[in-house]
């Protein structure tokens, strides 16, 4: 029985209201990233690759988010991050995104699985660029905000 639970969460994927699973992966530099220890703040958690010409054009959109917001305080949490899981396969590719796109935050994590990759199965992702935006408490306030709908949204959500 928990299997078919399992099973059809995977397919319909997560919701607004939902409380946002642990992902804990590697960084680049091996050291291991937990989504937990962004407690308190708003955080983007984003779905991408290196590989991935439109989240690549997105990318710039999340950089300027992130410099726009990260010290701000919002209703339901204080300060803003990016949690960024890379469904790449390749380290290398992955490394070169990041350093190219001058993605600056610290949150960058990936187990290199591709579209294998535990993270984004656990989220229901099945295409990328896609996001999932959850408050102070880990619980999901929005999906998939690009372009001017994440600013919009987080102006919005300012305190």
């Amino acid at each position: 029985m928990l299997n078919y639970y399992i099973i059809i969460w995977t397919r319909i994927g997560l919701k607004i209201g939902d409380i946002a699973p642990e992902l804990a992966y590697n960084n680049p530099k091996g050291v291991k990233m937990k989504l937990s220890s962004l407690k308190g703040k708003l955080v983007l958690i984003d779905f991408w690759a290196s590989w991935c010409g439109p989240c690549r054009r997105e990318n710039p959109n999340i950089v300027d988010a992130y410099k726009k917001y990260t010290k701000t305080t919002f209703k339901n949490g204080k300060g803003f991050e990016v949690f960024s899981l890379s469904l790449d396969s390749k380290q290398d590719a992955w490394v070169k995104a990041i350093n190219d796109d001058q993605l600056f935050w610290q949150y960058h994590v990936s187990d290199l699985g591709g579209w294998q990759s535990e993270g984004s199965n656990r989220y229901g992702i099945r295409s990328i660029p896609s996001n999932v935006l959850i408050d102070g408490k880990g619980i999901i306030i929005a999906r998939d905000l690009k372009g001017q709908d994440l600013h919009q949204f987080l102006e919005r959500s300012k305190k």
